[in-house]
């Protein structure tokens, strides 16, 4: 039995693997599996995406437990945009610094006051094709001026933390792990698959 992540963002595996550091299961990616996925994300929440990842690949693999997160940004000021559009904010081929640009571009004068945002994460941990539990995480920051840091991935150089005074990109990785929406959600796998016996 393992417990395969439903994801090919290698950033987003690295860090998954890292928060998981201690289960007993084995930790796998799609990557290492041999049959393709291509998953379409076009669930209303992130909630919805989760779930309909992992179940893609629960059908195939009924006897491994599959984790499966949709992750993303909202800025207040857009009435929670990108939301679910988040890894395609500046189009289907968008990539981190096309979608950062028009971030930043969306909010070109506005206050700070005006400017907060929050990371959110839902992971969905299916079984057989059946949603176990849903575990969810977020965390809250204002989108900054200008893109900022070398670390992490995503919209990640335009997020500012007050209480660190820095972008999440400023941050090792080792501290991100401590206090992201990803990791508070796989935290909370991270506990239930111990209390679960893993």
């Amino acid at each position: 039995m393992r417990l395969i992540i439903a994801t090919k963002n290698q950033g987003k595996l690295r860090e998954i693997k890292a928060i998981l550091k201690g289960v007993k299961i084995k930790v796998v990616s799609l990557q290492q599996l041999r049959r393709q996925f291509r998953i379409r994300e076009d669930g209303k929440t992130f909630t919805d995406n989760a779930i309909k990842k992992a179940m893609a690949v629960s059908r195939y693999y009924r006897n491994d437990y599959i984790a499966a997160d949709d992750s993303g940004l909202e800025v207040e000021y857009l009435g929670g945009k990108p939301g679910v559009f988040s890894k395609r904010y500046a189009g289907r081929d968008a990539t981190d610094l096309k979608n950062n640009r028009k971030l930043l571009h969306q909010l070109k004068g506005t206050k700070k006051s005006r400017r907060a945002a929050h990371f959110r994460c839902c992971v969905a941990l299916v079984k057989d094709s059946k949603v176990i539990k849903i575990f969810e995480g977020k965390i809250s920051g204002l989108i900054s001026e200008e893109m900022k840091g070398a670390n992490g991935f995503g919209y990640d150089p335009l997020f500012y933390l007050c209480r660190y005074q820095k972008t999440v990109a400023q941050l090792p990785l080792s501290h991100k792990n401590k206090i992201s929406h990803r990791s508070k959600s796989f935290n909370k796998l991270k506990k239930y698959l111990k209390k679960t016996g893993f």
